[in-house]
């Protein structure tokens, strides 16, 4: 490997160890953020659970856990492998648009649940207040965003 070739997979490397360290700042779990960086930085987006183990000298369990954690959000799907018992974890095309356009029955349900946590919650109160601002915030999100989604994809090169 040349040193120019070194270099550039240092960066990459950066680039996903940083990016994922900044996603676990922000409270994301540390290990799906790794996966989810080393799925989006591997040519074809996806890896076995010995793969992701092996690149991150992680143990099973804790990939298990990641993948589970990512399935459940839509981040990664999981696909069997033609004549194994084992799986290949892949990332969707476009996602982050993806994962942001498969949150409206998610925003739904907490606005049901802040409108029942509201209605139960005494008049008045800060914290019928809050709960209230809850619906209205993830009603606005359910409605709105929609329509950034089709400005970003506007956006895109066809």
């Amino acid at each position: 490997m040349s040193d120019s070739d070194a270099r550039a997979a240092t960066s990459v490397e950066e680039f996903a160890e940083q990016t994922a360290a900044t996603l676990a700042a922000a409270g994301f779990p540390r290990m799906a953020a790794r996966v989810v960086m080393v799925l989006m930085i591997s040519e074809s987006g996806s890896a076995t659970a010995e793969e992701l183990a092996g690149r991150l000298g992680a143990s099973a369990a804790a990939i298990s856990g990641a993948v589970r954690y990512l399935q459940t959000l839509s981040i990664i799907r999981r696909l069997s492998i033609p004549g194994s018992r084992r799986h290949r974890y892949e990332l969707p095309d476009h996602l982050w648009y993806a994962t942001s356009s498969s949150q409206g029955p998610l925003y739904t349900h907490l606005i049901a649940l802040a409108e029942k946590g509201s209605a139960a919650l005494p008049d008045g109160s800060r914290a019928r207040d809050r709960a209230e601002e809850m619906a209205d915030y993830f009603r606005f999100m359910r409605e709105r965003l929609p329509q950034l989604l089709d400005e970003w994809q506007a956006t895109r090169p066809r």
